[in-house]
């Protein structure tokens, strides 16, 4: 609740400043308010303008969208409890930050889910991803209306990783979920937890060995530099959540709704293209910036995971949902 409060006097003191980020306002009978954690040169910030556009050709201006990026109405976290409370209407969200209210957003944690970006795409833009929206809007009041990400995570690196070998014994840093801790444990590697903001400095000091992130934030956060060695595991591709609030929702018409959803597809389909560009140019800057790739065996890395992830899966009351996810077309 606390962090509530504090998001919400930083939503009312950016207030003021929203209509220079985003063009000016029109005479819409409707006003969205859309929070994300971007920066201007993200896909975050790109998928929103999209959507502000789209929604506003598709409404025949009757919807307008105000955008807050770069994290001015607090965190993801924050901005999930204020679309539940219906302060804010819209965001993109890591769905690692919702599982306390939506046990389905747990599905995402699972590494090597996907077989490549195809299969990735397919799911979100198809009737699983209309499925996983319908149950996240069950447990939590908020709406998926759309998916963003396509950033493919790999193994980062402080020393060679010329085969699978060279995992074992490996103190690589990752998110403390089960499906994360099992899988690299499978996989020999020491799974630990790590401040974000300590990273860079824990592989100078050989804390950590390595860590798992997708090329963008590897050159972003300059890890490269420390650590050269990217193994390309390619063990997931990244999603966020475009979502919108339940009283967001209930205040839009019939026809209203088909406005927004419609935009929302389209600009999700918008971001995916840019984030999986930007995934590729980033990996191009790292190898200039005298990063070295190391080609792994996904397959075995997959077979190995593969009777521990399930057991996760069955304990988190998702196996179902896990085998479908693998198996669809």
């Amino acid at each position: 609740m606390k962090a509530f409060i504090k998001s919400l006097s930083a939503s009312l003191v950016v207030g003021a400043t929203a209509l220079t980020l985003t063009t000016a306002v029109s005479a819409a009978s409707v006003t969205l308010r859309f929070g994300h954690l971007g920066a201007e040169d993200t896909a975050y910030q790109e998928g929103a303008v999209k959507f502000q556009q789209l929604v506003r050709q598709y409404s025949d201006n009757d919807i307008d969208v105000q955008i807050f990026p770069n994290g001015v109405l607090g965190d993801e976290g924050e901005l999930f409890e204020q679309q539940i409370a219906g302060v804010l209407d819209a965001s993109i969200i890591n769905p690692g930050k919702i599982t306390d209210f939506s046990e389905t957003a747990n599905i995402f944690s699972f590494p090597f889910l996907y077989r490549d970006a195809a299969h990735w795409n397919s799911v979100l833009s198809g009737d699983l991803g209309k499925e996983i929206s319908h149950r996240i809007h069950a447990e939590s009041g908020v709406t998926v209306i759309g998916y963003f990400g396509g950033g493919k995570r790999q193994i980062v690196s402080n020393k060679p990783l010329n085969s699978l070998d060279d995992l074992q014994g490996m103190k690589v840093r990752v998110n403390p979920t089960d499906p994360l801790i099992e899988a690299w444990s499978a996989l020999g590697a020491q799974p630990t937890t790590f401040a974000w903001k300590e990273i860079y400095t824990g592989l100078q000091l050989g804390a950590i060995d390595g860590l798992l992130n997708e090329p963008e934030w590897i050159y972003r956060m300059r890890f490269h530099e420390v650590a050269p060695h990217i193994g390309l595991s390619e063990h997931d591709i990244t999603v966020r959540l475009m979502t919108l609030s339940g009283k967001a929702l209930d205040k839009l018409s019939a026809t209203q709704q088909t406005a927004v959803n419609r935009a929302a597809a389209e600009a999700s389909a918008y971001a995916r293209q840019i984030q999986l560009k930007l995934d590729a140019k980033s990996e191009a800057d790292l190898v200039a910036e005298g990063a070295i790739l190391y080609p792994l065996d996904r397959v075995e890395m997959k077979r190995r995971v593969q009777a521990p992830l399930l057991a996760v899966a069955k304990k988190m009351e998702l196996d179902d949902l896990y085998l479908r996810i693998q198996q669809a077309e």
